[in-house]
């Protein structure tokens, strides 16, 4: 009799333990864009860089990536976006801890990030822009003066891509300036403590734009950089964990259709886009590439 109910006390436990594991499997099975059309709900990372993602005074997250992605996602069946505000170099590490299920910064492809976390295909292209005091007194007008004048300093924003092409372009680390934000590399330029501040073109022109003195300008015949031979153009996009597979392609079928209706320019141009920042035919697979 004890013999059989140990049997049967056995069998009892070993149902229930493949029943939980069956449950705890199939949790671990649904992927990040199974659980956000769920709950309707996603958390997006961003970095507060006008005009890509940035909180309005209320209070509202917006900006070009924002907005993109905000159409695209509700088209997906996810209504209601959280922003996570963050410095920029900690968008990566923080989407590959889990804090947020996707980026949300205008953040540039390249092969470097592209090891890390996966890219959809890109919404806009863009060139650099400097600025510097007015009158331009050092005659600034490309990093190759930066890089030749060793006393000139020029700011740029923590984890921004503007370092590698400076590090490239073979100017010393002693000369660039690391700020949080945009916002700080202008207040740099502004108190003397840089010469100049390096960042995209609409980035630039935004934070100018907002600072309103008249005692910096943009540089306009700023000579775009040339690394390894080619000129360089960044590609901004949407950003995604390696294994979110099923969520980036949805999210890349919705946008090439914005591609093509035209509606895409509609939604960048509110932000100072133009046609010419349309990221024509380029993939993420492409700009990944070494």
């Amino acid at each position: 009799m004890k013999k059989w109910m140990m049997s049967l006390c056995g069998i009892i436990f070993i149902i229930v333990l493949s029943a939980c594991s069956s449950t705890s499997s199939g949790e671990k099975d649904q992927t990040t864009f199974e659980k956000v059309k769920e709950s309707g709900k996603i958390t997006v990372g961003f970095a507060n860089e006008v005009p890509y993602a940035y909180t309005t005074p209320d209070g509202e997250l917006t900006g070009e990536a924002v907005e993109v992605a905000r159409i695209i996602l509700n088209r997906l069946g996810i209504e209601e976006m959280e922003g996570v505000l963050t410095e920029f170099g900690s968008l990566i590490p923080g989407l590959k801890a889990n804090r947020f299920d996707l980026i949300t910064a205008g953040m540039y492809i390249t092969p470097e990030r592209s090891k890390e976390v996966d890219f959809a295909n890109p919404e806009y292209s863009i060139g650099e822009a400097i600025a510097v005091k007015s009158g331009n007194p050092l005659q600034i007008n490309s990093y190759e003066d930066i890089k030749e004048n060793k006393d000139v300093k020029i700011a740029v924003m923590t984890g921004a891509i503007q370092f590698d092409y400076l590090s490239k372009m073979g100017i010393s680390e002693d000369q660039i300036v690391i700020v949080p934000d945009n916002p700080s590399a202008v207040s740099a330029l502004k108190s003397g403590r840089v010469d100049v501040i390096g960042m995209t073109g609409p980035s630039l022109q935004a934070v100018l734009d907002t600072a309103n003195d008249s005692s910096i300008e943009r540089v306009m015949d700023f000579e775009q950089p040339v690394i390894d031979g080619k000129n360089v153009r960044g590609y901004g996009a949407t950003v995604f964990r390696q294994d979110d597979d099923d969520f980036r392609e949805a999210f890349n079928e919705e946008l090439e259709k914005m591609k093509e209706s035209g509606e895409l320019l509609e939604i960048i141009s509110e932000f100072g886009f133009t046609e010419q920042e349309l990221p024509g035919d380029a993939t993420a697979e492409s700009l990944s590439q070494e």
